[in-house]
């Protein structure tokens, strides 16, 4: 174990070097980075929401609102059935998770069935397509219900939270957050971690807005002020921004989706100056808009956003170039707020906001104050023991559990690793378990010179009866580590991915570095007894 070769001792100055390289780029300025290639600048260790300041939310998806649209799609949709099949009833009504029909005739069950059956939506189906139908069907009497299925359920539930998550995560990008952390966290909620956002109450009305948006025509003979819609219509709010009366009744029938946006930008109006929010369409939406638009000139066409009336402009001609504007009371920020929302997508439940903190970039400069302080005292109180313990065989610990740290944070670099404060706390306890190795490579020594071995083979002994020890203590850390990171959520993973890095990394300071600083002096100094 005390023999290197020419290529290995090459290869251990190597690995140090690319180390350091690697970490550079943490201590550069940012007039530095900018000058340097940015495949090289871009990988650094980036701070946490503690460390940096900013916002912590924590969302929960609404599911039973994602049932309750279910259900009423499936009113509609078995109102039309049956009217187009000609079967008549007395009730149509929404309850748990289930459709109650009330027939008039008994004997037209089963067509009725038939047609109802129409209505089920294939979930659960892997990657060759297929699945269950969502609802089951069953006859009593007069009475045909429409059940949705527990699998129905979670899968939609599995749905909406993953779908939320990446609307989230665009619409936090569209608003120039950098380095957010998105991620689920349970079976129906997401973490969100916005570092140096100056303005959480505006990302949280962004985040907390569901932005679903229809069109839809309003129904013209009937009077809001009574309270009372007809059949297949409602009566919708003026949402704040919209103009004329304060409420309006709608159909339900929903003539053109927002789901076939396009794009959305604001903007103002050449005519008047006031800022609207100009969008378009895809070529089905384009194309349906055009229809409705053509066929109902005359009539008021609402814009509807979260069941709020933004705006209800009257059709003067066919609309055919897949373009429309909204306007409405907006303001620049109000504008381009609405604008992000479209272009990001509608969400497809709310999302409620439980938790919600800030931390603010003074404490977070403390917190990176307090971190490196306790950092470098650790450093030092470790190196002195090691000094005072082994001598020059001590230095050359303390060298590999410097090497050690920056090889760590270069490894942390290239995963372009978040920082936390439990990272600092991990990246603390490293260099203790990391030196444990040198401790105990240089207690074996000792006890061999004490048995009158010869400096080399004293050393030789050393390593190579403590390299078991050392293995086995740093697999049963690592084991630990790999349980935090499978159970542990946000900071616990950041902590045992730093302790991960630290202990197998000082297998290469303690059991090669150290020991070719060792073996070096050894072969240059040839001591009669060894310094420790």
């Amino acid at each position: 174990m005390l023999y290197f070769s020419r290529w290995k001792i090459y290869t251990i100055l190597a690995v140090c070097l690319l180390g350091i390289v690697l970490a550079l780029p943490n201590v550069l300025g940012r007039d530095t980075l900018a000058a340097l290639p940015h495949w090289y600048g871009q990988n650094r260790v980036h701070l946490g929401l503690d460390l940096r300041g900013g916002s912590h939310l924590l969302l929960e998806v609404d599911m039973g609102a994602v049932v309750r649209e279910r259900l009423e799609g499936l009113v509609d949709g078995a109102r039309t059935q049956l009217r187009t099949a000609n079967i008549g009833y007395t009730g149509l009504s929404a309850g748990d998770r289930q459709v109650t029909i009330q027939l008039r005739d008994p004997a037209q069950a089963e067509e009725a069935v038939r047609q109802l059956k129409q209505l089920a939506i294939n979930v659960g189906g892997g990657p060759l397509g297929g699945g269950l139908p969502d609802i089951t069907t069953s006859v009593n009497g007069n009475t045909v219900t429409l059940a949705l299925s527990d699998e129905a359920v979670r899968q939609r539930a599995q749905q909406a939270v993953e779908q939320s998550i990446e609307i989230v995560r665009r619409r936090i990008d569209e608003t120039g957050v950098s380095e957010p952390t998105i991620a689920r966290q349970g079976l129906d909620r997401i973490l969100v971690q916005l570092p140096g956002v100056d303005d959480p109450d505006r990302v949280k009305r962004l985040l907390g807005t569901t932005a679903k948006m229809t069109f839809r025509l309003v129904d013209p003979n009937a009077d809001p002020s009574t309270g009372r819609a007809p059949p297949g219509s409602e009566i919708l709010p003026s949402a704040e921004g919209g103009r004329g009366q304060g409420s309006y009744v709608i159909r339900r029938k929903i003539e053109v989706d927002g789901a076939n946006l396009t794009n959305a930008t604001a903007g103002t109006n050449n005519q008047n100056g006031e800022w609207v929010v100009n969008f378009e369409f895809d070529s089905q939406g384009a194309r349906r808009f055009a229809e409705v638009t053509k066929q109902n000139v005359g009539r008021p066409f609402a814009i509807v956003l979260d069941n709020k009336v933004i705006s209800a402009p009257v059709i003067r001609e066919p609309i055919t170039g897949g373009r429309g504007q909204i306007s409405g009371s907006f303001n620049a920020q109000s504008a381009n707020d609405l604008a992000v929302l479209l272009r990001a997508g509608a969400l497809p439940a709310p999302l409620k906001v439980i938790e919600e903190r800030t931390v603010g970039p003074d404490l977070g400069a403390d917190s990176i104050r307090a971190g490196l302080i306790s950092v470098i005292v650790g450093f030092g109180m470790v190196c002195v023991y090691m000094l005072a313990a082994y001598g020059l065989f001590g230095a050359m610990a303390c060298f590999g559990l410097l090497v050690n740290l920056v090889l760590t944070i270069a490894a942390l670099s290239i995963m372009q690793a978040t920082l936390t404060l439990p990272g600092i706390a991990g990246i603390l306890l490293m260099l203790g378990l990391a030196v444990d190795a040198n401790i105990l490579i240089n207690e074996r020594i000792r006890e061999e010179a004490k048995k009158g071995r010869t400096p080399f083979a004293a050393m030789e002994a050393g390593f190579s009866r403590a390299y078991a020890t050392i293995i086995d203590a740093n697999l049963t850390t690592a084991i630990k580590m790999a349980l935090l990171f499978i159970f542990g959520v946000g900071t616990v993973k950041g902590f045992a991915v730093t302790i991960t890095f630290g202990i197998l990394i000082s297998m290469f300071t303690a059991t090669v570095l150290v020991r070719l600083l060792m073996v070096s002096w050894l072969r240059r100094a040839k001591p009669a007894a060894l310094p420790v």
